[in-house]
């Protein structure tokens, strides 16, 4: 799924955001990214985002450059980064309209979509509030629950894990846990190895920029 090749991110002359990494992750592993804060992991998570573009290096995704990849033909991919991303001043309900009329859908099918996940997720509650009226955590837990309108091949999740009450850690794992299937490959950041063995047993370990065997 995931092949990186010496690769280099440089900020300035003198700071490398990531030195020299090399990293294989297979379909459908699951793997977490450990570290602590500016050690490299939202870099990375952003290059395979394609928010970020390296310095040098190769990076392959299903066997496709990096640079070549479309999201929208080629796979199914979702990010959910330490800041939500929302029209903050839009209802719940309307950016969910917004993102599956970008998808193609038609409003039949966008009714119907948003009133399965109303349901299923139970948010009939906050579905015509802004989301700009909305916590952190809510907005985390509705980031998830967008991301669950697709099958994902790919599933990127930063650091949020530091910024939630115990219930609200449940419901996120749970709901990352229900997003994943056979075929999705996780890749979780965390400060945490005792969060990051919530998901997984095999972990990459980040200290300024570069991988290391331990912390």
């Amino acid at each position: 799924m995931v092949e990186i090749k010496n690769l280099f991110l440089k900020y300035t002359r003198e700071y490398y955001a990531l030195y020299d990494i090399n990293l294989s992750i297979a379909d459908g592993e699951t793997v977490a990214f450990v570290g602590g804060d500016e050690s490299g992991k939202t870099s990375l998570l952003r290059i395979l985002a394609k928010l970020e573009k390296p310095t040098k290096g190769q990076v392959y995704i299903k066997d496709i450059p990096i640079e070549k990849l479309k999201f929208k033909t080629d796979l199914q991919a979702g990010y959910l980064p330490a800041t939500p991303v929302f029209l903050e001043k839009k209802s719940v309900y309307e950016n969910f309209k917004y993102i599956l009329k970008n998808w193609g859908f038609s409003e039949s099918e966008i009714e119907n979509k948003i009133n399965e996940i109303i349901i299923e997720f139970a948010i009939e509650k906050i579905k015509d509030t802004k989301v700009k009226d909305l916590s952190l955590e809510e907005k985390y837990v509705l980031s998830l629950i967008r991301l669950s309108l697709r099958e994902l091949d790919l599933l990127l999740v930063d650091n949020i894990f530091d910024k939630l009450s115990e219930p609200t850690m449940e419901v996120v794992c749970q709901l990352i846990e229900r997003l994943k299937t056979k075929k999705t490959t996780l890749i979780v950041a965390t400060t945490k190895k005792e969060i990051a063995e919530k998901f997984t047993k095999k972990f990459v370990y980040f200290k300024n920029g570069s991988l290391v065997e331990s912390l």
